[in-house]
Formats: C-alpha cells, structure tokens, sequence
C-alpha cells in the first residue's frame, strides 16, 4: 500500500523526524557526556530534591483529579441532581483558564499559597477536567443493562459503581490521568509562579544561568525518562481487557440514581469545585483589572501583542494541519506497522514537555543554523513539535469518513493527482482540518515556556507579556492580558462541553 503513495510517506517521514529532533538531541547529548558525566549531573543531592518535588506533586495532583472527575462526572451523568447540562459546561469551564493565570490569581490574592499544599491546589483545580472529560464520556456510552442487572441481583448505588462502573471506566481514568501528570511535567509558569521547584522550573534556571549548560540538559533528559516511564506504566495498568458491547441493543435512557437527602450536599460540592476552579480566578482578574495601582490598560499594546498572538497562532495553526496531512492520511489509507511506528512518533514527541523541545531547538538552532537563533521558523517549529498530535488526531476523523471511491472515481475521469487534491480531497477533509487548526490556534495563543525562550528579541505574545508583567508584581497590568487569553481560549470549552445538549435531563 505505502508503495501507492511514495511522495506522502516521504513527506511523513520528515515530519516524524521533526516530531522525535528534541528526543534525539537529548539521547546524543547524553552519549556525548559519558556514563562519569551522568553520574557527576545527574546524582546529586539537587536532584534528588527535585525528583521528590515532582513525584509527590503528580501523585497527589493524580489522586486529587482522578476523585474529583470520576465524583463530578458520576453526579452529572449517573444521579438526578438537578441542572446536569449547566454543572456539565461549568465542570468542563476552568480548561478556558490557563494554569498559570489560574496560579497567578491565587497566589496575587493569597500571598502564601507557595507551599506543597498551594501547588497541589492549584493545578489540581486547572486539570480536573482532563479526568472529568473523559470519563463523563465513558459513563455516556455504558449500557445500563448491566447496572439494571447489579441492582436487580441485590448490590447496593456503592456496589454497582465499585463492581460494574468501575471496570469499565479504567481505560478512560488511566487516560486522563495521563494527561494530567504529562501536563504537570511540563508545567512551568503555575509552579514557578508558586515557588515550587520542579525540573521544569529548573531547567528554566539552569538555562538562564549557564545558557544551555550540560546541568540543563542533563535535568531534561531526566524529565523525559519520567515521561517515558508514565507512557508505558499507562500502556501496562491499562491492560488488554475490553469492555466493549458487542451491539448498540435495545436504545433506552438511563435511569438516573435518587439524591434524595443527599442532594442538597451534592449541589454544594459542585458549587465549591466549580466556584474554585472558576469563580475565584475569573474574580481575581476583575478585581486587579479594577483596583489595581497598575490597572491602565495601554490599549495600543495590548492591541499589538494580541495581534501577534493572532499572526503566531494563524500560522501555526496552518503549518502544524498541513503536516498532519500526510501522517494522518497514510495511518488510514496505507494501515500498517510503518504508518502506525510514523504516526506513534509525532505522540511521543509532543509528550515530551515544551522546555525541552525549546532546550533542543535552541541549541540545534545555534550549532547548525546560527541564522535561525530566535526567528519565527523554530518558534513555528516549536508550536508544530507540541501540538502535532492534536491536528493528526482530527485529520484521521476526516480522513476516515471520507469514502476513497471520491478519488478513485475523479482518475478514472482524467484527474491530475493536484487536481484530485484541490477539487476532491481537501473539500472532503476541511471541516477536520478546520477543527484541528482551531484547536492548534487555541494552544498557541496560551503557550508560555517555548515561547519564552525561542520568541525572537522584541516579539511579545499575550503569554509573555503576561508573564512579564505579573513576574514584576504588576498585578493589573498582567489582568488584561490573561482576560485576553481567557476570551481567546472560550472556544475550546464549548467545543468540549457540547456534547452536554445530548443524552442529558435537567
């Protein structure tokens, strides 16, 4: 099948090499400095701090999203409280807040939340819904005859959940506490924001001490190792046990479990998680935009950096779904073990956190292309490295649903190859290819650390201008732009929640 398709695999190829550069700078440096090298940086009392910080933070940030999500997502898909479609948006919601204005709003109106426990607050209340979300899905698709059957056979609301609801909600709990922790590892602004030292906040400092020092990538190759380890611990926990149906059967809504005098209880749980996640930060950056002594808005550069955040985002958005294209085309039309080893690698390389990627291209950049040091191509390259998997993924929707008979049919009429694509394949493909440059655009415009150290000398997006502002304790000036950021990121939590409007009683 591949060999139908030469000038697509090659293209594939060269974005899967794209995809895994920050792997392989780090594997090759690693060679570089010896086995005496790595034990002279790597074991050493620092990072053993380290290793504990983070550790202990993505276990109890894990714990805290993965209680929080399964409970929200059982009351709003599996009991009668009332309101399930608005605490369904509301849960999904704080995704519209970037973590670091979620911490900047905290520790702006609490001045002692840098501890252990304030960091564990904080991004547990930023990530929940990367475990709600997939979960309140899996609770959707479950056939209720199976917990018909449990309480029948005489098990208690606890039983059924614990012994039928459970089972078959691993796969989509082990996902989002994935997602989580991958995105705790890569964390850099909440944390250093709080304090609270981790290896990304290292890497930060090590940088901009010694400027891309051996300690640097030495404390990154580290931080990949620990997300190698999470991607196959979560291969391994999850199993090849499925519980799939069979057939749709008979289509019946779910009998909702009665609250009664727990619901009173219930409503103020939801309340208190959302008011937390939500109320308090979006309050937060009233407030400072309101009283703060650095509240003037200078209205022209808000207006030019939001429009450079615009102009990064368009473009990135475009680049990173025109090289989805040829990967997500092949993993469908050509399915075999080279386009899922090519398709796999662009995952891999996005799950590698963003100070890494901007470690490896940084250096790469000076070595091998000086010219390019700090220019929009390896920030655009940055952008498509990160975010690759979220354009592929919606590519191969499209190009799933979309029948090859269409093309077939345009060659046997005489259709040139560009032809075919102009007239035939990419009408067919747009409206994936349009959801996966919105959800490009939409990561861009809140993306903090790679920008932060590739951003060329005098670009400013709305994130770093952020950044600059609340790191000089210039509370209301920072304000406009995280409300910026926020009313830019909106979109994303109603393509998220939309499905509230199916399935779903009040």
């Amino acid at each position: 099948m591949l060999r139908r398709h030469p000038v697509t695999l090659a293209l594939a190829v060269c974005v899967a090499a794209l995809a895994l550069l920050p792997l392989g700078y780090i594997a090759g440096y690693t060679v570089d400095v010896g086995w005496s090298g790595i034990q002279e940086l790597v074991f050493r009392p620092r990072v053993a701090e380290l290793l504990w910080n983070t550790a202990r933070l993505v276990v109890g940030t894990v714990a805290c999203c993965v209680v929080l999500g399964v409970g929200a997502a059982w009351l709003v898909e599996r009991s009668d409280v009332p309101l399930r479609r608005v605490w369904h948006v509301l849960l999904a919601a704080p995704l519209a807040v970037p973590a670091f204005v979620n911490s900047f709003a905290w520790i702006s109106l609490l001045p002692g939340l840098d501890t252990y426990a304030g960091a564990l607050l904080v991004v547990t209340l930023s990530y929940f819904p990367f475990v709600y979300l997939p979960v309140a899905a899996a609770f959707r698709g479950l056939d209720p005859a199976l917990e018909e059957t449990a309480r029948g056979l005489g098990l208690s609301s606890w039983g059924v959940f614990r012994r039928v609801h459970l089972p078959q909600l691993r796969v989509a709990v082990l996902g989002g506490s994935l997602l989580v922790a991958l995105h705790l590892l890569a964390e850099f602004g909440a944390l250093r924001m709080l304090r609270y030292p981790t290896f990304t906040t290292a890497i930060y400092d090590q940088y901009r001490a010694t400027f891309n020092g051996p300690g640097a990538t030495m404390l990154a190759g580290v931080l990949v190792l620990i997300c190698l380890l999470l991607l196959l611990a979560e291969l391994r926990l999850r199993g090849r046990r499925g519980y799939a149906r069979t057939g749709r059967g008979a289509v019946r809504p779910v009998r909702p479990v009665r609250l009664r005098r727990l619901t009173l209880p219930s409503l103020v749980c939801l309340a208190g998680l959302v008011g937390l996640a939500l109320v308090v930060p979006l309050a937060s950056l009233g407030y400072w935009m309101v009283t703060g002594s650095s509240a003037a808005v200078d209205v022209p550069v808000l207006l030019t950096t939001t429009g450079t955040t615009l102009a990064l985002g368009a473009g990135a958005a475009v680049l990173t779904v025109a090289l989805a294209v040829p990967t997500g085309w092949l993993a469908v039309r050509a399915r075999g073990r080279i386009s899922t080893v090519l398709e796999r690698s662009t995952y891999l390389g996005s799950s590698v956190p963003g100070i890494v990627i901007a470690l490896a291209l940084v250096t790469i950049s000076i070595r091998a292309t000086p010219w390019l040091y700090q220019t929009v191509p390896v920030l655009l390259a940055a952008y498509v490295i990160l975010f690759l998997p979220r354009a592929i993924v919606t590519v191969r929707s499209a190009v799933e649903q979309s029948p090859p008979l269409f093309d077939d049919v345009a060659a046997s009429l005489g259709a040139s190859a560009p032809d075919r694509l102009r007239r035939v394949t990419l009408p067919l493909l747009a409206p994936g290819l349009g959801a996966g440059a919105a959800l490009v655009f939409l990561a861009v415009v809140t993306e903090l650390t790679a920008t932060l150290l590739l951003a060329p000398t005098g670009t400013t997006t709305l994130a770093t201008a952020f950044w600059s502002a609340s790191s000089a304790l210039e509370y209301g000036a920072a304000a406009p732009y995280a409300v910026v950021m926020v009313l830019l990121s909106a979109p994303a939590t109603v393509l998220l929640s939309r499905d509230a409007r199916r399935g779903l009683t009040t």
